[in-house]
């Protein structure tokens, strides 16, 4: 059987080609990437180069490999970014979704295509209709959650018009070891990471602290990918998620506990957003019911392997010199 992941160079899709090449060794692993992506990919991984928002690069790269199973990650992932460029996160999410099926229609392809959509298409959700689950509307706030609540209807509109086996993955938020640092709890590792080299003063810049959110591992979510590929109902959505809601400040506050170092934190008014969810927490027991997943990574786990992967990052040499981070695949 052969996989292609979209997006394979990104933070989760080097956890995820690594969890295929574990259960499902003797399958090919195909990895979508741009010509001038930076990083290199494992060695189980073959490498094909394609653009999603140029379709006339898809066609090609898609009837080379033939793939069995899609795993379409790559996409505009900032909420932030996304309300400086709305154009961008609508480009890479909607349109260079559209582009992928698209080729796959012009080839009469109809691999299991694995769609990583997000739970901010819900948007605001009401407390007490949390957790939320795959019955509530699609009231996205920000122009990042309204473009992936178009990509997931595209998702969709093809399953049930084109005959084409999508399954979406609304996914709340994950973190882990490699996780890009403009993300909540991986700026606040690195900043803690930092200030224990020296290379900060001790005071952790922040956002806002009062938010809920709904957090997994990302070693988990790779499960996740894999048995919606395998094991999940053709043209459904659903929810994953660790089901448990956690004070952003809490996350924090844990971080701050497995260091010596006396930190102060501080309110940074930049990292303030100016529409916020206040609260997101899933249900995941359709996802559950149909392929036995279930989060399994503590979040204590997850924060611990998050702060000591920064702290590598950020050694220092005998001399003092700054080994910067490094461009990872995952």
């Amino acid at each position: 059987m052969r996989s292609l992941i979209t997006g394979v160079a990104g933070f989760a899709g080097g956890y995820l080609s690594a969890h295929i090449a574990e259960v499902a060794p003797d399958d090919e692993i195909w990895g979508l990437v741009l010509p001038s992506e930076p990083g290199v990919l494992p060695d189980h991984v073959q490498v094909v180069y394609g653009n999603l928002t140029e379709p006339q690069s898809l066609t090609g790269t898609l009837d080379k490999v033939r793939p069995d199973l899609i795993f379409h990650l790559a996409g505009a992932t900032s909420v932030a970014s996304s309300w400086e460029r709305p154009d961008q996160a609508f480009r890479v999410n909607l349109v260079g979704t559209v582009n992928l099926f698209e080729a796959l229609r012009q080839l009469d392809a109809r691999p299991r295509v694995v769609v990583a959509s997000s739970a901010e298409v819900y948007g605001r959700v009401p407390l007490n209709k949390q957790p939320i689950t795959e019955r509530q509307p699609l009231r996205p706030l920000s122009p990042y959650g309204s473009s992936k609540a178009a990509q997931d209807l595209v998702a969709a509109q093809y399953f049930d018009t084109r005959q084409l086996p999508c399954v979406r993955l609304r996914l709340f938020h994950h973190t882990g070891p490699r996780r890009p640092g403009h993300f909540v709890a991986s700026s606040f590792a690195r900043q803690i990471a930092r200030i224990e080299h020296g290379l900060e003063d001790p005071v952790v810049a922040v956002g806002n602290l009062e938010v809920v959110r709904d957090i997994t591992d990302v070693r988990d979510i790779a499960r996740a990918y894999w048995l919606a590929a395998t094991a999940a109902r053709a043209g459904e959505a659903y929810n994953v998620c660790s089901g448990n809601g956690v004070f952003i400040r809490s996350l924090l506050e844990q971080l701050l506990e497995f260091s010596d170092h006396k930190i102060e934190i501080r309110q940074d008014l930049d990292r303030m957003r100016a529409v916020d969810i206040p609260h997101l927490v899933g249900d995941h027991s359709r996802f559950t019911a149909d392929t036995g997943w279930n989060p399994e990574i503590p979040l204590e786990t997850t924060l611990r392997d998050l702060l000591d992967w920064w702290r590598n990052q950020e050694v220092t040499s005998n001399q003092g010199s700054v080994i910067r981070p490094t461009l990872s695949p995952a």
